[in-house]
């Protein structure tokens, strides 16, 4: 993918405002499909309640006596009017209460969820708005305008700040639109979702060096560089300090 990526950005009512950078490191990286696949796996399988439960023949009221004597009838032997053979009797091997979660490594969950980002930024399905502030109150009518003007249609993921509550608040009326904060996004709305709308703040604050790209890296060696020439001044300083003593 191209190293130059940028995306539409827009005011608050809609009116377009020219292009903003993306990071290629986010939305620019070859999207794995298998990753994405395994982790919305488990992303849905966490979902499931896992209450389901039918009863064993031991559980079933009924049937301790034997229904009738073991020879002589001609008829089939049966110890108990609740096996799984007659009507009304137990379930053989049936679901029982239990836990589906899967866990899922974290460097996995960044790698699939910047495999969807880029593959919706690979589209031109990124659009963000400068800021959400000048929304004094939620209001459905102020995001339906939003979204004309922008004219974007189909599924909807809005990632707003926490702060943007006015925004959140004001999408999540619309039941074609998921609106949630920076944290809250993963990689099954954001493939659920046809454009991803973001504010520039939001933006701002998910491109800031994040975890497992090769600018977090970079960050990590001149912090740790840095670290290592202030302990040397500092170790310089004491020494100082003990020969004018």
């Amino acid at each position: 993918m191209a190293d130059k990526l940028t995306a539409q950005l827009y005011s608050a009512d809609g009116a377009s405002k020219g292009e903003v950078d993306l990071n290629p490191d986010i939305f620019g990286i070859e999207p794995n499909r298998d990753v994405m696949h395994q982790v919305v796996t488990a992303q849905l399988a966490a979902k499931r309640a896992g209450t389901h439960s039918t009863k064993t023949r031991a559980e079933v009221r009924g049937g301790g006596a034997k229904p009738w004597r073991q020879k002589g009838l001609g008829r089939a032997r049966h110890g108990s009017i609740r096996s799984p053979q007659w009507v009304g009797g137990g379930v053989a091997h049936g679901p029982k209460p239990r836990d589906y979660s899967q866990r899922t490594p974290k460097k996995m969950k960044r790698l699939a969820l910047r495999s969807a980002l880029s593959d919706r930024a690979a589209n031109g399905h990124i659009k963000v708005v400068e800021s959400f502030d000048v929304w004094d109150e939620p209001k459905t009518k102020n995001a339906v305008a939003l979204l004309a003007a922008m004219g974007v249609t189909g599924k909807v993921l809005l990632i707003a700040e926490d702060h943007e509550r006015s925004a959140i608040k004001s999408f999540r009326n619309l039941d074609h639109v998921i609106a949630s904060n920076l944290g809250q996004a993963n990689t099954y709305d954001v493939l659920w979702a046809e454009t991803v709308i973001m504010s520039q703040g939001t933006l701002a604050l998910g491109q800031s060096a994040p975890r497992g790209t090769e600018e977090h890296a970079r960050q990590l060696t001149v912090d740790s560089s840095q670290l290592t020439v202030s302990e040397s001044e500092a170790t310089e300083d004491d020494e100082s300090i003990e020969v004018v003593s």
